[in-house]
């Protein structure tokens, strides 16, 4: 196959040079500058590599396959060779393999597997602007390996769409751009009828596309479902007629071809033959078998013209040859976390500006072309596309960072700490990861699993045989949409009716296609771990339970005692029931899909558990303890012997006597709910808090301990516990107790040396002592009669003298005239004025011409004077 020329081939030199100096490069480049298949061929002679391997993070596997097969033919060998690749449940790569295409699992495993990368030379992650989640983290990996053990390994971090200036940057690298070459696009947005679907408005495009511009057609819709619809619409009918063609008739009278306005259009689908070119409908999406995907990537072979209905998969990485009209649905299913679920589910979601983009840029490749936006043009798209690290649950993660031995990895956006907390939590529920989250045995096998942590936990909970079936069973249905139209909250339904659909009788209101659907991931599950047991034909709803808990250890249920449809979980919330439920009696249930609401959560999806089956698989969890709680209601402690489950309280029985040291951390929590106002707070332990406070901001070489609300809120196991020891009543610990607590953590000389540099009283002229009031972030203020500083030249300091008091200058009747850090300035510029103004309404005191020389004091003129 002929080199062809790209628009990326003038920067290659510069690209190759760059790596040969520095070991990290960002390079922007459009859709089809080539970038993909020409960078990784481009590296394979320099010296630095020493003939290891080039590795290739593509996002999709689509892509993967089809940038292997581009450069491969360029080299003119097979897949295999020279250039191959590996994905899921996919590899083509040999002995000579140089170039390895890898999907963002395989990547992941690689660094794990092999910290050295042994044999690899340098790693590009294409398509970075995608923001995936293991994207970021193989990112994340390999700048890890690259400071720690391979300073010569090289990152080359490669997009279309991405704030280069600001990635350049984290990464200290020079960033180089391609032009790219594309021909004009025309724009235009294609406005929707009233409550018509968007498959219906992208037929009625597509339509219109076909009989007024030339060229193939890429159609961008959000998933399978959506590209179904729209080829069924498509699809000629027995008449040899197009259904949209049916459709339209009667809208406009006529149904002929007549009725097609430039724009916008409405319509018919001509049926093949009729003075147009044939053309042929395709699919493209991640799922599609090898052969129909590679149909779609190729010109069709009797060159008839064609509709690709494609996925976000067309957007980058892949081209299709010919593509002159974009229809874009300006829709993805992207991942989301669903709270209700625990997992990560595809939401159909509005693409960004920069998708939209690149999407419109497919027409352009070629010649001349047209875009159609199904959207309205006011209708404002966010401009980059959100990482999903940000919004989706971080299991997966965090047991990949607990594998790797250190969370201090450089991300380009950090994971949400509040979003680390919760999964770090659920994983040492499922037994991933110790009290100190280190990675387990079992967290070990889970990972190498390759699924999220939940499932994995499950599938390897149950013994060989018919309970590993079931968990694939479960496996397949807690991750798909409900297959039962109006099936309650019981999974045991929904298992039932997939049971009933492999004898060929599912029930009536079920979706055939989703319970398929279903069952073939069902088998794929129980090929991924090696059982060859089928699934048993019917069982009973406890035992779907007892499999599936290991999944959903904090939702594990507690039936409440006073409320058959309430049930306390394991993780220390609520939820109930429906009020026809058919898990109502049920004593254990365990979750697998509710909804949060404000009170308690709705159960969606439960099984019931055998109580005998939970004391069996989770005896640790099960303990009976005293246990001392603050009783808000009453103001008191409140002692039991409580037998648990995690978090569920299923038998509290009154204790004798209080252990000290409960009752000691029962005090301190109380304090934590009620906030550090409920404890004995004298005048004089403020002040000295405020004075701590304030030198540790004027003199920080000191030393001082951080007294603020939060730091003190977040001690409080350090520094309150011990002084509630021997106490039974909140009120028992008193202002000396509080004072020797807040004071504990500093040794005598410093509490001295805090007396001598924030001193609670100063001695003014007049002889007399008058205290300083502190605040932290506002300068100490001393309040004092303007004659007791008569002959006091500069302002008085604490701090060692860096820092000045505010002097709140009195009347002698104690009213404030002046506010001043100043004296020096006031005695020079203001007194003068206050005293022309003071000295007729109080006659009696003195009020000197000279306020330098004359005595200071604090009592009114002698009699006679």
């Amino acid at each position: 196959m002929p080199s062809p020329t790209f628009p990326i081939t003038p920067l290659l030199p510069d690209i190759v040079r760059s790596l040969s100096d520095h070991p990290r490069l960002v390079l922007e480049a459009p859709p089809g500058a080539g970038k993909t298949t020409q960078v990784p061929l481009a590296l394979l002679d320099e010296p630095w590599l020493q003939g290891r391997k080039v590795v290739m993070l593509e996002p999709r596997r689509v892509a993967a396959r089809a940038a292997a097969g581009f450069m491969a033919r360029q080299r003119g060998e097979a897949v295999g060779g020279t250039v191959g690749y590996r994905i899921r449940f996919e590899n083509k790569v040999g002995p000579d393999t140089r170039i390895e295409v890898v999907t963002e699992g395989i990547l992941t495993r690689m660094i794990q597997d092999d910290p050295m990368l042994e044999g690899v030379g340098a790693i590009l992650f294409d398509e970075f602007h995608e923001r995936h989640l293991a994207g970021d983290l193989g990112l994340a990996l390999a700048l890890d390996v690259q400071a720690q053990l391979r300073e010569d390994l090289r990152i080359v971090v490669m997009s279309a769409t991405l704030d280069g200036e600001k990635l350049a940057r984290f990464l200290d690298a020079p960033r180089l751009s391609s032009e790219g070459r594309g021909f004009p696009v025309q724009v235009a947005h294609f406005p929707a009828r009233r409550d018509e679907a968007i498959e219906v408005q992208a037929r009625r495009a597509i339509e219109h596309a076909v009989l007024t511009h030339p060229g193939d057609v890429l159609v961008f819709l959000p998933g399978q479902r959506e590209i179904a619809r729209v080829e069924a619409m498509l699809s000629p009918s027995p008449a040899g007629r197009g259904v949209g063609e049916r459709a339209n008739e009667g809208r406009d009278g006529s149904g002929s071809k007549a009725a097609l306005a430039p724009h916008p259009p409405s319509g018919h689908l001509l049926p093949r033959g009729e003075g147009k070119d044939d053309f042929i409908v395709l699919a493209l999406h991640g799922e599609l078998p090898v052969e129909k995907q590679s149909k779609a990537l190729q010109p069709d072979p009797q060159g008839r013209r064609r509709v690709v209905l494609a996925t976000n998969v067309a957007e980058s990485s892949v081209t299709l040859p010919g593509v002159r009209v974009v229809v874009d649905s300006g829709l993805a299913r992207e991942p989301s976390y669903d709270p209700n679920s625990g997992f990560s589910r595809l939401e159909v979601t509005h693409i960004s500006q920069a998708s939209a983009d690149q999407r419109a840029g497919r027409a352009g490749r070629v010649a001349e072309g047209w875009a159609y936006r199904l959207w309205p043009q006011s209708q404002r798209l966010d401009p980059q596309r959100r990482p999903e690290i940000a919004l989706v649950e971080l299991g997966a993660l965090a047991l990949e960072l607990a594998a790797w031995g250190s969370d201090d990895l450089r991300f380009v956006d950090a994971p949400p700490p509040g979003a680390m907390n919760a999964a770090r939590d659920l994983l040492r529920r499922l037994g991933a990861l110790t009290a100190s989250n280190a990675i387990t045995p079992l967290g070990k096998r889970m990972l190498a699993l390759g699924t999220h942590p939940r499932l994995a936990a499950m599938l390897l909970s149950a013994d060989e045989g018919e309970d590993r079936a079931l968990a694939c069973d479960l496996a397949a249905l807690v991750e798909a949409r409900d297959p039962l139209r109006m099936g309650g909250d019981a999974l045991a339904a929904r298992w039932r009716a997939l049971a009933a659909f492999r004898n060929g009788r599912a029930p009536q209101d079920a979706n055939r296609s989703g319970l398929a659907a279903i069952d073939a991931a069902a088998k794929q599950w129980r090929r991924r771990v090696r059982e060859t047991t089928a699934p048993p034909a019917s069982v009973e709803a406890h035992r779907l339970g007892d499999v599936l808990m290991h999944a959903f250890p904090d939702r594990i249920g507690f039936q409440h005692p006073q409320d058959a449809r309430r049930y306390l979980l394991a993780n220390g919330r609520s939820a109930r029931l429906f009020d026809d439920s058919a898990l109502v009696g049920e004593p254990w249930i365990v979750v697998s899909e509710l909804r949060h609401e404000a009170r308690d959560a709705l159960v969606q999806r439960a099984a019931p558990v055998d109580e005998r089956c939970l004391r069996r698989d989770f005896a640790d969890r099960f303990v009976t303890e005293d246990s001392v709680r603050w009783d808000a209601s009453r103001r008191a402690l409140s002692a039991q012997r409580e037998s648990r489950f995690d978090q569920i309280v299923f038998d509290a029985r009154p204790a004798g006597r209080v252990d000290p040291a409960l009752a000691a951390a029962a005090l301190t929590d109380a304090v934590r709910d009620l906030g550090l106002d409920a404890l004995p707070w004298p005048e004089s332990l403020r002040q000295w808090r405020e004075r701590v406070r304030c030198l540790r901001d004027w003199m920080p070489d000191l030393g001082l301990p951080d007294l603020s609300d939060d730091a003190l809120m977040a001690t409080l196991d350090d520094w309150l516990q011990p002084a509630f020891a021997g106490k039974t009543r909140l009120d028992a610990l008193g202002e000396d107790d509080l004072a020797n607590a807040l004071k504990s953590g500093l040794d005598w000389s410093l509490r001295q040396r805090i007396d001598v540099l924030a001193p609670t009283r100063i001695t003014v002229p007049s002889g007399m002592e008058r205290r300083i009031e502190y605040a932290h972030g506002q300068p100490p203020v001393l309040a004092v009669k303007l004659q007791e500083l008569f002959g006091l030249a500069d302002t008085p300091r604490v701090a060692d003298g860096r820092v000045p008091v505010l002097l709140h200058l009195l009347s002698p009747g104690g009213k404030p005239l002046q506010v001043t850090s100043d004296l020096r300035n006031f005695w020079n510029s203001t007194y003068a004025e206050v005293k022309k103004e003071m000295k007729g309404r109080y006659p009696k005191h003195p009020w000197p011409d000279d306020p330098w020389s004359a005595q200071a004091t604090h009592r009114a003129k002698p009699r006679g004077t």
